[in-house]
């Protein structure tokens, strides 16, 4: 998985995908990640007031990582969802 999130949506929707592709459901995930289900829940919808490190747990548990690197070209919404 090598995908490219620019908003909490996007991020909850990779978050999403990948716990899906694993077969885990958000009550298993959320066990490895050492949160409560309903927190992975906000998170794949969206709810922006989440934690940086609920995020690192998430990420740890389903062995993903982020990496900061510089803004690619997008489309012109793109810019949108940042301000």
């Amino acid at each position: 998985m090598n995908e490219m999130a620019r908003n909490t949506r996007q991020l909850g929707a990779l978050i999403q995908r990948a716990r899906k592709q694993r077969g885990w459901s958000q009550g298993q995930l959320a066990e490895l990640a050492g949160i409560r289900q309903s927190t992975v829940s906000l998170i794949e919808t969206d709810d922006t007031s989440a934690r940086a490190e609920t995020i690192f747990a998430i990420l740890a548990a389903l062995d993903l990582e982020m990496r900061v690197t510089p803004r690619s070209k997008g489309a012109a919404t793109d810019l949108a969802d940042i301000f």
